[in-house]
């Protein structure tokens, strides 16, 4: 992805790069796959939302909760967009923050910082012990669960997806691109690791609170191990305030998601792939139509109402898993195409701005891989006693889904797949390469207000 999107840094780079280096359908499926991965997230952040809120009080109706957050979202995302940039600043700080205020406090009280005096340590590595059995008992049953973390796991695999997406904003991003990726995967993968293990050192497996939440969408402590683990040593005010930020981090995301959703049918609908009335928009700029089709599509969060918080928000995570999964396939393909490409018409990767190391093995590894987990989604749903029809509709809808969007539109357009020396690796090069040869870095006193302009 950094070798792409440094070569030629343009907007909504992996979906367009899609259809220039492989095909125009596949551009299209990858798009649309795009739209679904956001547009889900955001049901998603309100179920979340709706089962912090619960921590204190179940005065307030589900229904209720979750029409409240809607209301709040369409608010900001269709009249005080002027105001995301800095709002989304400022709660992105908040989360870094409890990040890393997370790993030091379970840093303190393993050691015995906590008003028990407890030093627990990695006690529960040892009682029950580091691997759970799932399904099965034994090497087996250990095996499965397993293979349980590791489709959970798929599920947190975002970022350089995300930053790809500013690279045609981005001030000079030949030089700041690079940078941002290498910084996103460091900070990610130490995030993640070092989140994983405290969360194993702060509760057992067998956590009766952890398998309420699970299983039965029990509010309250259930929400956060971190809490459940402060409870246990008998902190107070601490929980309140890490399920307040934690409450404020799911409400950010799922505002974020809106924003991403709607400019990502807004770029369908400018390219020709959507209904031309997805393209209207207010005064301010804003897709209106964009919007309200992500919030009537997010009105699909009441199923939590009849269905349990914890039924769900498995389903959601398990579509959310897969269109995520399928993304960085399609990633990892558009890769291949473009170093073929590349190879075909002589141009060295050695003259790129950025250059990967052991490509394209690397590729087609990311690529096989992102395809097996996405297979293996929903592998619990066919273990005998576990069929659930929602469950496998959830987790394997986008895999069905995505080739019929392709070859359905190849059918519609006639396209072909384009051939590694027809690919147009010049469209747009000489814009950017004038661009980075005449730029001047902005003083900093100009810099920081542009984050009001709209």
């Amino acid at each position: 992805m950094a070798e792409m999107v440094t070569y030629l840094p343009i907007s909504s780079p992996f979906i367009r790069f899609a259809g220039r280096y492989v095909d125009e359908a596949f551009g299209v499926a990858a798009g649309y796959n795009f739209f679904v991965l956001e547009v889900m997230l955001v049901p998603m952040e309100v179920v979340a939302c709706n089962l912090i809120i619960h921590y204190w009080s179940d005065m307030i109706p589900t229904g209720g909760m979750i029409a409240m957050i809607l209301v709040i979202y369409g608010f900001i995302n269709l009249f005080a967009v002027k105001w995301y940039g800095e709002s989304e600043f400022w709660l992105a700080l908040g989360k870094v923050i409890l990040a890393i205020g997370l790993i030091l406090y379970t840093f303190v009280t393993m050691l015995g910082g906590n008003p028990l005096q407890d030093r627990f340590g990695f006690r529960y590595w040892r009682d029950p012990g580091a691997f759970a059995e799932v399904y099965s008992t034994g090497s087996l049953g250990r095996f499965l669960g397993f293979m349980v973390c590791l489709v959970q796991a798929s599920y947190t695999i975002s970022g350089p997806d995300y930053v790809s997406m500013a690279a045609g904003e981005a001030e000079n991003p030949r030089v700041v691109m690079p940078r941002a990726y290498n910084k996103v995967f460091g900070r990610l993968t130490a995030f993640f690791v070092l989140g994983s293990l405290a969360v194993g050192i702060n509760v057992p497996y067998n956590s009766r609170e952890i398998s309420d939440a699970i299983n039965n969408g029990e509010p309250g402590a259930a929400a956060s191990p971190y809490v459940i683990a402060m409870n246990r040593l008998r902190i107070g005010v601490l929980p309140d305030i890490v399920n307040a930020l934690i409450f404020s981090a799911a409400f950010s995301a799922g505002n974020s998601y809106v924003y991403c959703a709607s400019r990502s049918l807004y770029g369908l609908a400018l390219e020709g792939r959507a209904p031309r009335i997805f393209t209207r928009c207010m005064r301010n700029g804003v897709p209106v139509y964009c919007v309200i089709v992500v919030l009537l599509i997010s009105l699909i969060s009441f199923l939590q109402v009849s269905n349990g918080t914890a039924t769900v928000l498995k389903w959601f995570i398990s579509i959310i898993t897969a269109s995520q999964l399928i993304n960085f396939s399609v990633i990892a393909f558009t890769y291949t195409r473009f170093k073929k490409a590349c190879d075909a018409q002589g141009l060295s990767r050695d003259r790129l701005p950025y250059k990967g190391i052991w490509q394209p093995f690397l590729a087609w590894y990311a690529l096989s891989g992102c395809l097996t987990m996405a297979l293996l989604n929903g592998f619990a749903v066919f273990i005998h006693g576990n069929w659930q029809i929602t469950s496998f509709f959830f987790s394997y809808t986008m895999i069905g889904v995505f080739p019929l969007l392709y070859f359905g539109w190849k059918v519609l357009k006639g396209t072909k797949i384009v051939k590694a020396e027809d690919v147009d690796l010049k469209k747009d090069l000489e814009e950017v390469e004038e661009y980075s040869r005449d730029f001047v870095p902005s003083p900093p006193g100009y810099v920081y207000p542009t984050r009001y302009s709209a």
